[in-house]
């Protein structure tokens, strides 16, 4: 398995819109040589809690020459050191409507006309998924529990938010990017339950890493979101609003369970706020190869049976908001928000 890009060149030079020299004009723009753009790279990605890329001036060179297509922390740490989207460095195509141009400027002041617009710009991808979502309700939502993060509380109803979405999809990311705004608990399911989970499938005869067998669907991932969703509602009932981080590819998709939880919530006082992070296949597959965990040996070992079972226009039945993270475009915003108010989200 290959990391931070070590790809073979062919790979890369098949990607549509892949343009390197764009990477050399940014570099020189910058007045940087190679060496000194490396250790910019290292510093940049270890300030935005990125896996610290090893950022040699060999490596730089080939990216640079198109010998090797940059992996995912490796594009992200280029377009924080160089205040780029990933079209503006030629690494794709730019999606349609995608934001390509991001003129924030940083202030010591944390919430001055321009970080609130930078929030405003980035939660604009809590796009509604069907036609009664309130996205803008949701929106002011985040909005006003940033705002009133060092105030001491949300007048708001508590919120529960579930973010859900394919692996690899991206939902972590931006489950975290939410918590940053907002001040909002993040309960991800994995780190949560994995140990239990692991310990319960060897019990049960099977290895740690099931996460495709019938004994697994069955019998351990049900008890899963039992457990997330206990958690959650730990929360919910001490009025503290939460955001979960999950596939909920099989709950997002039943309307009954979906009435349950709704139910639930509503008879605590608390609103339930579904996002789905939309992407493609490739970014998923790039995303999964890059994490090497070993849960998802099985995935990557047998991608193919795994893709044919991934519906790209899978949706939740309930009134949602979508994310557009087709080739990393939403976590590709979020990173560059998150540069911008720098301690505000700390």
């Amino acid at each position: 398995m290959t990391r931070d890009g070590q790809a073979v060149g062919a790979v890369g030079k098949s990607r549509p819109g892949w343009r390197p020299d764009k990477l050399r004009q940014q570099r020189e723009a910058h007045g940087l040589t190679l060496e000194g753009a490396g250790e910019q790279l290292r510093e940049v990605a270890g300030a935005a809690g990125l896996a610290v890329p090893a950022a040699n001036f060999q490596t730089l060179w080939q990216h640079e020459q198109g010998e090797v297509y940059p992996g995912p922390h490796y594009r992200r740490a280029y377009c924080l050191l160089y205040r780029a989207t990933e079209p503006e460095l030629g690494f794709r195509n730019a999606l349609p409507d995608e934001a390509r141009k991001l003129k924030f400027t940083e202030s010591s002041e944390p919430h001055n006309g321009a970080h609130v617009l930078a929030v405003e710009r980035a939660l604009l991808q809590l796009a509604p998924g069907t036609e009664d979502a309130d996205g803008q309700g949701v929106q002011q939502r985040i909005l006003d529990a940033w705002k009133r993060r060092h105030t001491g509380g949300d007048p708001n109803r508590p919120t529960l938010m579930m973010v859900g979405g394919y692996a690899g999809s991206g939902k972590s990311e931006f489950a975290r990017f939410i918590s940053q705004l907002t001040g909002w608990p993040v309960l991800d399911k994995d780190p949560i339950t994995r140990p239990l989970v692991e310990r319960l499938l060897v019990e049960m005869g099977s290895e740690p890493n099931d996460r495709h067998t019938d004994l697994y669907r069955e019998k351990v991932r049900p008890l899963e979101y039992q457990c997330l969703l206990e958690t959650a509602y730990a929360n919910i009932d001490c009025a503290i609003s939460t955001v979960l981080s999950a596939p909920f590819i099989a709950e997002a998709t039943d309307a009954r369970w979906m009435r349950r939880l709704i139910n639930r919530c509503e008879a605590r006082g608390v609103t339930v706020v579904v996002v789905w992070i939309r992407c493609d296949i490739d970014t998923m597959h790039e995303y999964i190869s890059f994490r090497s965990a070993a849960r998802d040996s099985w995935k990557l070992q047998n991608w193919d049976m795994y893709a044919e079972g991934i519906d790209l226009e899978l949706r939740p039945v309930v009134p949602h908001l979508v994310v557009d993270n087709r080739l990393g475009s939403a976590i590709s915003l979020t990173d560059q928000v998150r540069q911008v108010f720098g301690t505000v989200f700390q």
